[in-house]
């Protein structure tokens, strides 16, 4: 399970916390998520500190979303190491 929740939206930079896992279907769910406020032009920002696990489709998402200077925030060093390109 992952909850996601807007933490702040200040002028143009949205921060959402993640908790839980971003793996199966909330994949999609963070997807979406993201797009949103991404197609606003909105800077990103994710939390990630409440992570615990990310599978191989939310490593992809993460990466693709970092490559679009989404900025990851907080994370354990386990989750930092799945997220090295």
């Amino acid at each position: 399970m992952l909850r996601i929740s807007l933490v702040e939206a200040l002028d143009q930079a949205v921060t959402i916390r993640l908790e839980g896992q971003v793996r199966g279907p909330w994949v999609d769910e963070l997807r979406q998520s993201c797009e949103q406020w991404l197609a606003k032009g909105s800077a990103l920002h994710l939390d990630l500190s409440d992570v615990s696990f990310i599978d191989m489709d939310g490593v992809a998402l993460c990466r693709g979303l970092r490559d679009r200077k989404v900025r990851i925030l907080h994370c354990s060093p386990f989750v930092a190491e799945q997220l090295k390109s």
